[in-house]
Order: C-alpha cells, then structure tokens, then sequence
C-alpha cells in the first residue's frame, strides 16, 4: 500500500496506524536517558499507559542486574556502528519483570525522531525456553559426567552413497574403559577409529538403527583392552523433523562375565567328560566282575566271595555317588519359577521321615533347577534323620532377604568338622560313601549359593544358604 504523493496527513496517519498495531514496543529517548516517545503498544505488553513513561528515565525501570548489559548497548548504538542489541528485564506496570529484546539505533540527527529509537519485544516465553534447555543441559551434562555405563553420541550424515557415522561424544566413564577420548575420536567414522574390520561391524549395526528407527541391542567384540573387550550395547536414534540425526550409544563392558561364562562352561564340559570316564570305563568293567562273582557264588566253599561281592557293591555305591557329585556340580543356566514350601513338601514325602517331624516357617517362591533342589533337601533331610534320630523335628524357613535355613534338633556338628563334612569321601558311619553332603554342596554352588554349618537353636546341625535368588512379592 502506498500513500498518494504529497499527502502527509495520509501518509502520518498511516504510519501511526502501523506502529499502533505493531506488536513491538517503540521507545524514543535522549542522550541522557529520558523517554521521549512511547508507542501505544506499551499498553499491551507492559501495562503501562504511555503518557506514564514519557519524561522518566528509561533505566528505572531496567532490573538491576541487566543494567550494565543495557549500558553497554546504548554506549555501542552511540559511540559504536549506529546500532545494538540487548536483553534486559523491564519492569511491568503490575510490578513483575518481562523479558524483552531491544534493537537500538541512533537516530539523534533525524529532525523527525531526534534521538535513539528503541524496537523492544517480548520475549519472556524464549527465555522460558532458554532456561528449561539450559537446566536440561545441566542435568544430561551431569548424568554424563556420572553413569557407570560407557555412552557414545554419533552424527548421522547423509551423503551420496548413503550415510556416515561420526564420533561426537565420549562420557568419562567411556573414556576410561576404552583408554579413548573425544578428542582422539571427534569427526572420525567407525573404521578410522577401530579399523576397517571392526569399524565395519560397528557401522552395519549403526546402518540397522537406522533403518529401524528405535533403539536395538546387540552384544559385541570389541578389544580396545584387555579387561574391556565384549560389550552389551544399546544405541538410541535421535529423530528431528522426522530425519534421523544422531545416535545414542549406551554400551557396558561385561568382559568378566563373558569370561566366568566360558570357564563355566568348560568345567561343565570337564565335569560331562569325567562324568563319562566314570560311567563307561569304570562301570563297565564292575558290571563284568559282578556278573562273575554271581556266577562264582554257586560253587560251595570259597570264603572270599561273599567279600569280595561286599567290596564290589561298594564300589558301585561310591561311583554312583560320584556320578551324582559330577552332575549336581555343573553350574545351573536355566532356572525356573520354584514354590518353596511346595518344593520342601515334596522332598519331605520322598524320604522315610518315620517319626520325625518337618516345621516350615516361611513360605516365598525362588529361582532354580528343581530336579538337583530336590535331591539338595531330600539329601538335608536323611541326614538330619540319620544324625537326628527318628524323633528328630527339623525346620525350614527365610532368613535375611536372601537366605534359606534347614535346621535340625539332633546333635549337631562339631565346629572343627564343619568344613570337612561337605568334602567328597567323608562320612562319619562305616557304610556310608561320605558324598551326600559334597553333593548338596555342589548342588549349592551350581547355583551361585553360599553353603555355611553353624548350630541351630536347639543344638543341632543348621545348613545356611545365602545369595539366594528368591523372588519379591
């Protein structure tokens, strides 16, 4: 829209109109600071009728803090290029602070403005904004500086040929696991950091992120030392206008465990190839000699073989037993959901208990292999009746958060054979193998328990379980 030529009440009006309906606020003042002129819009965004402002001093109403900022700016617009920007808190006619943004230029040679013109909006809303991204950064900069597990942030940029990954970030603890840091990897691809082969491994899982467009977790070799060399990853795609901008890695070193894993499984695999010994190139040779002495027992007269089928049946007891010590101590890796009280009531039934008498306390679920926790308590409960006597009462219950106890009435162990008890081969009768006890040792520790003897309330023997993996109501 233009003014017809020569017409200045026109054209007065016109821009009046304008800067009555701008939104910002236009503000004259002097050399000295006092305010000329006020657009009417002051009304809108400060409260203040314009006629208020006009003569006062325009630093009056600036918050104290944001007084030197809003000096230094006219000083700039007067004495610098002609012009200044300042953020400063001006004070409303209710007597709260409003942020504004203040474009100054002096314009004191105009005949018409005479002084330094002043376009202030508000910007209260952009500050709010400002704060809470500025807190957010406080609070991201200080869970970086202090998890545990090792985070890594990517750039994803987009090229002719596809996409690019580049290390922006390691946090601290990143950095002292891998012995890498920001600044070795800023800038750098996957393959300029850890190789071509490595590199392309970590990029193809990079390019599957992508591709999914939500988090994935993979499990991943990665040898940046020797106590840091297989990780659980986790990386995260950061989605701005609906392009995938970045990548978050969350990675934990879990070399340790991936190495107590593989010794795991070779001493199982040590324990499946005695246990193989023992039953084929043991048990078969006995069952020969037994079949022979059966067939020798039908001749009258030779006094040794009734003896020597004793020694042979012994034989074959203790190679049981041993089979079972072999098998029981191989570390549990499938666990299942176990009802307790039903797990203690089943063994309880499965031993000739005569007149003993189970009390169980407590009821709770745990986790573990049913099958070798059955012969565990089944194995506690002969004992105890075979130690106990017939009338013997044993309990059973929690103790701690993650403990099991099995406690009998009879007449205990003494503390100087605690220890010796649970080896293979002791046993305090002259027909026993003196492996039940090694076995529910092993049992124990197959799945991570912590066996201690102590003595029970009453003076018997009490079997301790702890670490127990039981499961919270």
């Amino acid at each position: 829209m233009t003014a017809p030529n020569g017409d200045e009440h026109f054209q007065s009006e016109f821009y009046q109109k304008i800067i009555e309906q701008s939104a910002d606020v236009t503000t004259i003042f002097d050399d000295n600071g006092t305010i000329t002129y006020v657009s009417p819009s002051v009304r809108r965004i400060l409260g203040y009728d314009p006629d208020d402002l006009v003569g006062d001093q325009g630093y009056e109403y600036v918050h104290p803090d944001d007084q030197g900022a809003n000096i230094d700016a006219v000083e700039q617009a007067l004495n610098g290029d002609g012009s200044a920007v300042a953020e400063v808190r001006f004070r409303r006619a209710d007597g709260t602070w409003c942020w504004i943004e203040a474009t100054l230029r002096d314009h004191r040679d105009d005949p018409v403005i005479g002084g330094i013109l002043a376009m202030s909006r508000d910007i209260c809303d952009r500050k709010k904004k400002e704060q809470e991204y500025r807190r957010l950064a406080r609070e991201y900069e200080t869970f970086l500086e202090n998890v545990e597990d090792a985070i890594f942030l990517l750039n994803v940029r987009a090229t002719d040929a596809g996409y690019e990954f580049e290390f922006e970030r390691l946090s601290p603890s990143y950095e002292e696991q891998t012995g890498l840091s920001t600044q070795q990897v800023n800038g750098k691809t996957p393959k300029e950091v850890f190789g071509d082969e490595r590199g392309a491994e970590l990029t193809a899982n990079y390019h599957r992120c992508l591709r999914a467009r939500e988090p994935i977790a993979y499990q991943e070799e990665l040898p940046v030392a020797d106590d840091a060399r297989f990780w659980n990853t986790v990386i995260a795609p950061v989605i701005t206008d609906n392009k995938v901008t970045r990548l978050i890695g969350i990675t934990r070193n879990v070399t340790d465990r991936v190495r107590r894993e593989r010794q795991l499984k070779s001493q199982n695999d040590q324990l499946d190839e005695f246990a193989s010994v023992v039953s084929h190139d043991l048990r078969n040779p006995l069952t020969v000699a037994m079949g022979r002495i059966e067939f020798l027992a039908e001749e009258d007269g030779n006094e040794h073989i009734a003896a020597t089928a004793r020694a042979l049946d012994r034989m074959d007891e203790i190679i049981e037993d041993t089979l079972a010590l072999a098998r029981q101590g191989k570390v549990v890796s499938d666990m299942e959901e176990i009802d307790f009280s039903g797990l203690i009531g089943s063994c309880w039934h499965s031993v000739a208990t005569g007149e003993a008498t189970l009390d169980l306390a407590d009821e709770f679920r745990i986790r573990g292999d049913q099958s070798r926790l059955q012969h565990l308590f089944e194995n506690l409960f002969r004992n105890a009746i075979e130690h106990g006597g017939a009338d013997v009462t044993v309990h059973v219950g929690q103790f701690d958060t993650d403990g099991i106890y099995v406690e009998d009435t009879g007449q205990g162990i003494p503390e100087e054979q605690r220890d010796s008890v649970l080896e293979p081969g002791y046993s305090s009768t002259t027909d026993g193998t003196g492996f039940g006890l090694a076995i529910i040792k092993r049992i124990a520790e197959a799945h991570g328990w912590a066996l201690q003897i102590t003595e029970g309330s009453e003076g018997g023997a009490r079997f301790e379980f702890q670490d127990v993996d039981m499961i919270l109501k």
